[in-house]
């Protein structure tokens, strides 16, 4: 029998080594080297795969180690707005990084005061933000202002003024509505109370002096500050604001109740009448 002539290997017409038979290569499957390196890659894949994750992992947990060495050796000076918020974010969010987030609340709300003012329903469409977390960022707001309030109770308000300014910005300057609020007083000017008499809308809130003056009797109070926010930001009184104040101040005198101030409160600042010398 005529022996057949040998197949080509793909680079010419060269026999196999080891003197290989045609009928062998015959029975072979064909080979195509460029079906090699895809070959190999998809082998290697999922162990880069696998390893990604876990180097991620680490890249973050490291990240929030270094951070916190900061904020121990340095203080809140050693960090900026962004990084205060992920070290609280780091034990509400314990498997992922809180950078993103908490650039996203700054971003969105402005300060970190806007961050803690905002209302829960709006602090949740910031991506990454759920119950848990918008509950936590307003308890840490209820906490600041409980600590300045503390400043104020028993003490001599007017004379303790940035105190109380500080206490109203923090209350009520990212408000999304007006609110209107009293410092209730007694003789020595201490604090009695402080209560929000009326909730409005973005512009306007609903005033009634007579509730103002029975409300400061039950009390015992004699002497009052209104203090109101502005949620546009801008605290130029309005002449509403002006005539509303002359209202209260008319019907409290005739009883003792003596209106030391009316304070408004925007996000940028605040302006006190007595300062204008509007009352």
């Amino acid at each position: 029998m005529a022996k057949r002539p040998a197949s080509s290997t793909g680079h010419g017409d060269m026999p196999l080594d080891g003197g290989g038979t045609a009928d062998a290569l015959e029975e072979a499957p064909l080979f195509d080297e460029r079906l090699f390196f895809p070959t190999q890659a998809a082998k290697s894949a999922p162990t880069a795969a696998k390893s990604a994750p876990a180097n991620a992992e680490a890249d973050y947990h490291g990240h929030r180690e270094r951070l916190r060495d900061r904020y121990r050796d340095g203080g809140d000076a050693a960090l900026a707005d962004y990084e205060m918020l992920e070290l609280l974010l780091f034990r509400l969010i314990p498997r992922r990084d809180t950078k993103p987030i908490a650039k996203a609340l700054l971003a969105r709300f402005g300060t970190l005061g806007g961050v803690f003012g905002a209302p829960v329903s709006l602090l949740k469409e910031v991506k990454g933000v759920g119950d848990a977390v918008a509950l936590e960022l307003k308890l840490v707001a209820s906490v600041a202002q409980r600590m300045l309030k503390s400043e104020l109770t028993g003490k001599p308000v007017l004379s303790s003024w940035k105190s109380l300014i500080d206490y109203c910005h923090t209350a009520m300057a990212h408000e999304a509505r007006e609110q209107f609020r009293l410092l209730f007083l007694d003789k020595r000017n201490a604090l009695i109370a402080d209560e929000v008499q009326g909730l409005g809308t973005v512009d306007h809130t609903p005033v009634y002096p007579r509730e103002v003056v029975k409300r400061a009797l039950e009390l015992s109070a004699t002497a009052v500050i209104l203090v109101h926010n502005h949620p546009s930001g801008d605290p130029t009184p309005s002449r509403a604001d002006i005539d509303m104040t002359k209202t209260i101040m008319d019907t409290a005198k005739p009883l003792g109740i003596t209106v030391h101030d009316h304070v408004i409160i925007g996000k940028n600042g605040h302006v006190s009448f007595r300062a204008l010398r509007l009352i």
